[in-house]
């Protein structure tokens, strides 16, 4: 027998779902993303610019034994070609640049900041406006000077105060050009990885580790991104404390800019009952998404999901399409994580990186529209996005994995750093002009 409560609730029911219904179909049926709504690539400088020759993965890099399967080289040589990498954008017809600033090349020494560079890069936010796109600038993006890492880098008790320095000297001069600021680049990757990478790898970056602390005759030479497990929690409690003093440094050089910091993020899924989902994203995400609740926004940076059962993650279901390393391309992972992370922080998401490593270009093709469709639902369902940057505008420099692995939406040739554009750069270009699915 159906008490009044029931009876009220019922009603009230089936008063609400021909709206509900209809909301859902109009926001399904509109392939349009907001106006403004940026539209770019995303780039790192170690991985583009090539000779950065005063920075601690440069160091590693040029060294036996190392964890590196080669070294940066020429990399692109988007150091003297930025301006090429700037018309290939704007070619794309994107209206968003996301690069970022090099700490070795602005202070090669410590105290010591160059002008040249500092201009350098001016030049670079400058070159952005005059071709109708909106500079978005990293500020670290994993690689620090060599002489940072030479005194422990993220683990010693100077590194927060010494990065704010840097990121004063680096807003004075770039932040009245700038669209918005990120401090930290994936600043958890090693946590995501620790479950990931085996014990062979790590032994192998420590080792790397302790023979450029032998080289140079220092106790402890430390980097963002190549790191012993050990070294863990130093390098996190070292960034957690940086990121505040950061954005208060730039915020300083221009109140109204937009500062942030980005994450990587999976679209991580229970399984079964008792799954790790929510402890692995508490040890993966969470201290710098209570971090993130006092930004302005948050990077998302996704590759894949994860699927978590009871006993860890599994792997890729059988039959499915997989990246160079075997994980599974999967579309809507993107949304999933986006998400969460704007559940997480309350903040709106700029989506600083998403993409796939592939020899296959026909994948990344179809992945954009996919992924994109899932996006905007999520925008329609409410959370706030910003923009969007594809990682990568060119096949570049993937840290540890050298040239092998291909994320760029523009082929370089390593001799002549002729850049050539994929099929997958137009089927984006062609989403970014009409501003539309």
């Amino acid at each position: 027998m159906l008490d009044r409560r029931t009876l009220l609730a019922a009603s009230a029911a089936m008063m609400a779902a021909p709206a509900l219904a209809a909301k859902g179909k109009a926001a399904a049926a509109s392939p349009d993303f907001p106006k403004g709504f940026l539209w770019g690539v995303a780039t790192a400088p170690h991985q583009i610019e090539g000779n950065n020759i005063a920075s601690d993965l440069w160091f590693l890099e040029n060294q036996q034994p190392t964890v590196f399967a080669e070294p940066s080289r020429d990399a692109c040589n988007s150091f003297d070609l930025w301006e090429t990498d700037l018309d290939l954008v704007k070619a794309l017809g994107l209206n968003a640049y996301r690069f970022g600033i090099e700490w070795a090349r602005i202070e090669p020494e410590k105290g010591l900041f160059s002008q040249a560079m500092l201009d350098h890069y001016r030049r670079i936010v400058d070159g952005c406006h005059a071709r109708g796109l909106q500079p978005v600038a990293t500020f670290s993006h994993f690689t620090a000077p060599r002489w940072f890492s030479a005194q422990g880098g993220w683990t010693s008790a100077e590194a927060p105060d010494l990065f704010a320095r840097f990121c004063d000297k680096a807003a004075r001069a770039l932040a009245p050009g700038l669209h918005s600021a990120i401090t930290f680049n994936e600043p958890n990757i090693l946590l995501l990885l620790k479950p990931m990478l085996p014990p062979k790898v790590w032994d192998l970056q420590r080792l790397t580790l302790e023979t450029a602390a032998k080289r140079l005759g220092v106790p402890r030479f430390v980097s963002a991104n190549v790191a012993g497990v050990e070294d863990l929690p130093d390098i996190q409690r070292g960034m957690l404390a940086a990121h505040p003093l950061a954005r208060a440094a730039i915020k300083a050089a221009r109140g109204d800019l937009p500062v942030g910091l980005s994450l990587a993020m999976m679209d991580d899924q229970a399984v079964g009952r008792n799954s790790l989902r929510d402890a692995m994203r508490r040890d993966m995400y969470g201290a710098w998404l209570d971090v993130a609740r006092s930004d302005d926004f948050l990077g998302v940076q996704n590759y894949e999901r994860a699927l978590w059962t009871d006993k860890g993650r599994l792997p890729a279901p059988k039959g499915s399409v997989v990246n160079w390393g075997g994980t599974e391309v999967w579309a809507p992972s993107l949304a999933g994580a986006v998400r969460y992370a704007h559940e997480a922080t309350g903040v709106p998401i700029l989506v600083s990186e998403h993409g796939v490593g592939t020899d296959d270009d026909a994948i990344r093709a179809k992945f954009i529209p996919a992924a994109l469709a899932e996006l905007k639902q999520a925008m329609d369902d409410g959370v706030p996005v910003l923009g969007y940057c594809h990682w990568s505008l060119l096949d570049n420099f993937e840290w540890i994995f050298g040239y092998k692995v291909r994320f760029g939406l523009h082929s370089v040739d390593p001799a002549t750093f002729a850049r050539k554009a994929k099929p997958s750069a137009e089927v984006y270009a062609a989403i970014a002009r009409r501003n539309a699915l």
